[in-house]
């Protein structure tokens, strides 16, 4: 099955949801901040500029013309206040721009009057002013503007940053946490699936679910250890068990038949049966092989070289003899010689009676592509896939056949091993083609 493009690593995954849920927080967060911060915020300001205009008022109705200077210049070097009186000609720019700024004003008219005026300049002057009276004297009082200033938006987005970037590590922190278990499940997972059962999980994890789940996995991986113990076991006795009487079948037939010709058809089954017996083993062999690079030229060489009937087979190479693939040298020969022995019973051309086989070379980025394609009549589109399915064969009126089934199987199982690949299909003009793709020796 095809996987996504745009696929996800669960650790990926954990951490976007995550980040997405912790950021709508944050932003939840703060506008809930800036709601309940906002009444306080402008009474506390109204009530500061307040007392100020109330304390000048009181400083300047109870003061000689004398001593009023006195506390005009005192408020000024002390409290950066300035106090002067109100013309009717001074020009003025209203305060109440904004919600905050509204809310500031109708809470300084509700604590000194409905006639208080607040303006942001007076005069082309700018401040925070204050028009108030003193019995029938109109005044000004002009305040520093930052003491009724809201959060700016900078020291916002200061919080708003440390915040993100926290839940952005955080994010990360908790997603590797929760996921390592995981992973490490997975490549335990994957050494199974590869025949190696030496995994274990650790089975003192704190999570209870885990732990539950990693003492289940080292259990199965005992169980198939012992199951594959005991197969090997097995397919070698029955090897030796089924060996041992055809040995003697051998042996009679040759001491007790006089029909020669009886006797090479005896000698004829009693080495298909040995064949079969080894395709079987050859199936059923562990997994275990070792990658190292490997000269494809020699390797095709010496598999070329266990066909010598040219009456049934003929193989031409072209190969170029620097060429080296990650492999397992053996299981390289033995793939190579299941698909020339498939070529020799199957791939023969319908006239001759001979498999013409040709073996040739190509790459394709990191990978070298071994072509194996023969003359014969091919196999039906439908049926390709199929091929390499253990006991199946292309030709079902092939009655007579003398194979196990197992040729084609045996071969992509070895690659698989080996991190390679098998590609069967029917090659321009007639016959069979086979692809053996493997990576490229640096």
């Amino acid at each position: 099955m095809p996987r996504s493009r745009f696929a996800l690593s669960l650790f990926w995954r954990t951490f976007i949801l995550m980040g997405l849920l912790l950021t709508a927080g944050i932003v939840a967060w703060v506008q809930t901040f800036r709601a309940l911060e906002f009444e306080p915020r402008t009474v506390q300001a109204a009530q500061q500029i307040a007392s100020l205009v109330n304390l000048s008022r009181a400083a300047l109705r109870y003061s000689d013309s004398i001593n009023r200077v006195a506390v005009v210049k005192t408020l000024s070097e002390q409290e950066s206040i300035t106090l002067k009186p109100r013309e009717p000609s001074d020009q003025f720019e209203p305060f109440e721009v904004s919600r905050f700024t509204e809310a500031i004003g109708r809470e300084l008219k509700s604590r000194l009057g409905p006639a208080t005026i607040v303006a942001s300049s007076v005069n082309n002057v700018p401040g925070l002013w204050v028009g108030f009276q003193i019995e029938r004297d109109n005044y000004w009082l002009q305040a520093d503007a930052s003491r009724v200033e809201p959060i700016t938006g900078r020291t916002w987005m200061i919080w708003v940053g440390i915040a993100f970037f926290a839940t952005i590590f955080g994010s990360a922190a908790i997603a590797r946490l929760i996921n390592q278990p995981l992973k490490e499940l997975s490549f335990a997972a994957s050494r199974i699936r590869e025949g190696e059962y030496d995994s274990v999980l650790d089975e003192t994890m704190i999570t209870r679910e885990i732990r539950e789940v990693n003492q289940g996995f080292n259990r199965m991986a005992q169980q198939l250890a012992k199951i594959e113990e005991d197969r090997a076991v097995m397919l070698a006795g029955i090897s030796h068990d089924l060996r041992t009487p055809l040995a003697r079948l051998r042996l009679e037939a040759e001491m007790s038949v006089v029909d020669e010709e009886a006797k090479r058809n005896i000698a004829a089954d009693i080495d298909q049966l040995d064949a079969i017996i080894d395709k079987f083993m050859d199936y059923a062999r562990p997994g275990e092989v070792t990658l190292v690079p490997v000269h494809v030229s020699s390797v095709v060489d010496r598999a070329i070289s266990q066909f010598r009937d040219t009456k049934r087979i003929r193989i031409t190479a072209k190969l170029p003899i620097d060429t080296k693939v990650m492999a397992d040298e053996t299981e390289l020969g033995r793939v190579l010689t299941n698909l020339f022995e498939n070529a020799r019973r199957y791939g023969r051309n319908t006239y001759t009676g001979v498999a013409n086989v040709e073996v040739g070379y190509a790459r394709s980025g990191s990978w070298v592509v071994l072509s194996v394609r023969d003359h014969g009549p091919g196999v039906a589109p439908e049926k390709l896939i199929q091929l390499t399915t253990p006991f199946f064969r292309g030709d079902a009126a092939r009655t007579a056949a003398t194979g196990a089934g197992l040729g084609l199987a045996i071969v992509e199982k070895a690659l698989q091993r080996m991190g390679g690949e098998l590609d069967l299909a029917n090659a321009p003009g007639g016959g069979l083609l086979a692809q053996i793709k493997l990576k490229r020796a640096s």
